[in-house]
């Protein structure tokens, strides 16, 4: 690996270290009733924003209370990204190409994995209702979208990217600008 494609790989590992300090996603709940939204963030290792009044109004259609001590991804997370961020330093230093491209397969299932994870997570709260609420209109589920806006009820849920997955997002086209900078070039016989 040229060194310069050594130095954008640093570069690739600093952008997921600051993941470490800045949301990943955001859900964003309007309603009439809440001029000023209603919103949670997901961090590495936390969820932040309007939680508890979200779990007030979940309660009304029997969604199950989002508790973070208990989502354990939040427990995972931070060593995952932790193991990236030392590969990714691996490959650095070595400057070996097969790591490099370890390394960046590493990325994308990880990035698919949290994807997967997280929908299955948003099905089932959105899906697992409890028979008893307050509110119940047959056939309506509450599971907000992966990415993008939905309407449920009177509230627009819209969930999308935040800093911290553009942050990931980027590292991993920075892995992919290198491998492909740094491929040898096809020879052929003559």
């Amino acid at each position: 690996m040229k060194k310069s494609s050594k130095t954008i790989v640093i570069l690739a590992v600093l952008l997921l270290a600051g993941i470490y300090f800045v949301p990943i996603w955001e859900i964003i709940l309007d309603a009439p009733q809440y001029p000023e939204s209603l919103g949670m963030k997901i961090h590495i290792n936390r969820l932040s924003g309007d939680l508890q009044t979200i779990n007030g109004l979940n309660h009304y259609i029997g969604m199950k209370v989002i508790e973070p001590e208990s989502i354990a991804e939040l427990k995972l997370m931070p060593y995952i990204l932790g193991f990236l961020i030392l590969f990714g330093t691996a490959v650095a230093l070595t400057g070996k190409r097969a790591l490099l491209y370890s390394w960046f397969v590493l990325l994308l299932v990880t990035a698919a994995a949290g994807a997967i994870d997280f929908y299955s997570w948003e099905y089932d709260y959105g899906h697992n209702l409890d028979p008893n609420a307050i509110i119940k209109v047959p056939g309506m589920n509450y599971q907000p979208p992966l990415i993008g806006t939905k309407q449920l009820l009177n509230f627009t849920a819209q969930s999308m990217p935040d800093i911290g997955a553009y942050l990931a997002f980027a590292a991993g086209i920075l892995a992919l600008y290198v491998i492909l900078r740094d491929r040898k070039p096809l020879t052929t016989k003559q």
